[in-house]
């Protein structure tokens, strides 16, 4: 019997003092409707986009454009390694926000944002026939 009451103790204390969801429900099916983003800031990833934004000339010519550009530090002649940065790509095709998520040290990281921000202006990512802000990964090799 003691088992029984104990049972049952714990089981009304644990309903009493369990997390419930509030759920609203909608007495109507036509109040139901999606609500639409109206958010002009928000930044999208180039896999959900319609058309991706692109560096004038294509990939090929933005990698030129960095090997061209980003000048190699003799401090350190065996430095070998990968830097990977992120930026967003804005409305009106200009880099903003540029971030290195991993550096190698000696200064590389900070000779390929000053690299991006050299960079001519893209031609925006496109949803819903508007142009929309993007962010864009790079992975870069460094060897000097």
């Amino acid at each position: 019997m003691k088992k029984f009451l104990l049972l049952v103790l714990s089981f009304v204390i644990q309903n009493a003092y369990s997390q419930k969801e509030n759920k609203k429900i909608c007495k109507t099916p036509k109040m139901q409707t999606e609500a639409i983003n109206t958010d002009d800031n928000k930044i999208y990833n180039p896999l959900d986009l319609e058309i991706k934004p692109e560096f004038p000339g294509g990939t090929v010519k933005f990698h030129q454009f960095i090997d061209d550009n980003y000048r190699k530090t003799n401090k350190k002649p065996t430095l070998q390694g990968k830097l990977f940065a992120t930026f967003i790509i804005e409305k009106n095709g200009t880099l903003s926000d540029v971030k290195v998520l991993r550096d190698i040290g000696f200064g590389t990281g900070d000779e390929l944002v000053r690299v991006l921000k050299l960079s001519p202006k893209w031609k925006p990512g496109k949803q819903n026939n508007k142009e929309v802000r993007t962010l864009h990964s790079l992975v870069v090799p460094v060897e000097q």
